[in-house]
C-alpha cells in the first residue's frame, strides 16, 4: 500500500485535510488510526498548538509521541493501523535541537524513506513547505530550510499521492506534470 505525502506552508490546511484523509482511509480499510506525533511542548504557544491539534482529533484515535525515532516506530509496527505521521518538520527541528550534523540527518532521513517505503499499512504523512519564501538571514534557518526540501523532495519520490495545500485547497502535485 503507498503513503500520502501532505505538504503546505502555515496554516494551509494540511493537517486537516491529512486528518479527512486518514479517517477515509481507515473506513475503507477499517483498520484504527493511530496519530503518530513528532511535536514538542518547547513553550506556551507550542502547548496551546499541541492542544488543539488534541482536541481536533476524534477521541477514539490512537496518539503515539514519537519526537525523534520515527522510522523505527514504523519499522516495529505489527498491526494494521492508518498512521498519520505529522510531522516531518518538527522531526526535523528536534533532529536538529538534539545537534545532530547533516551526516547524521541525511542517515535518519535515508532511514525514514525506507521505512516509509515499506510499510504495509495506511499511512499519511505531512509536512511543511519552506522553501518559498525569502532566504533567511541567519545560517541555521538556512540549514532548516535546505535540510527539509531534500527531505521533502526524498519523501515526495516515493509517495503514491503527493498533496500540496493552498489556501485550505488540495493541489494534486503528480497531476501536473510529467516526472522526469
Amino acid at each position: 500500500m503507498g503513503y500520502s505525502f501532505i505538504l503546505g506552508g502555515a496554516r494551509s490546511g494540511k493537517s486537516r485535510y491529512a486528518e479527512e484523509r486518514a479517517s477515509l482511509l481507515a473506513e475503507q480499510t477499517s483498520w484504527p488510526v493511530v496519530y503518530l506525533a513528532t511535536g514538542t511542548v518547547t513553550d506556551s504557544e507550542m502547548q496551546i498548538r499541541i492542544a488543539a491539534h488534541q482536541h481536533n482529533r476524534p477521541a477514539h484515535w490512537t496518539t503515539i509521541e514519537e519526537p525523534v525515532d520515527v522510522a523505527q516506530w514504523l519499522d516495529q509496527r505489527q498491526a494494521p493501523a492508518v498512521v498519520l505521521l505529522d510531522c516531518l518538520s518538527l522531526l526535523l527541528n528536534n533532529w536538529m535541537y538534539a545537534g545532530l550534523t547533516d551526516e547524521a540527518i541525511a542517515h535518519r532521513s535515508d532511514a525514514l524513506g525506507r521505512a516509509l517505503e515499506a510499510f504495509r499499512y495506511g499511512l499519511v504523512v505531512v509536512s511543511n513547505e519552506v522553501g518559498q519564501g525569502i532566504v533567511p538571514e541567519y545560517a541555521l534557518a538556512r540549514r532548516y530550510r535546505d535540510a527539509l526540501g531534500r527531505l521533502n523532495q526524498q519523501v515526495a519520490r516515493t509517495a503514491e499521492h503527493v498533496i500540496w495545500m493552498v489556501a485550505g485547497r488540495p493541489v494534486d502535485v503528480r497531476k501536473l506534470g510529467p516526472e522526469w
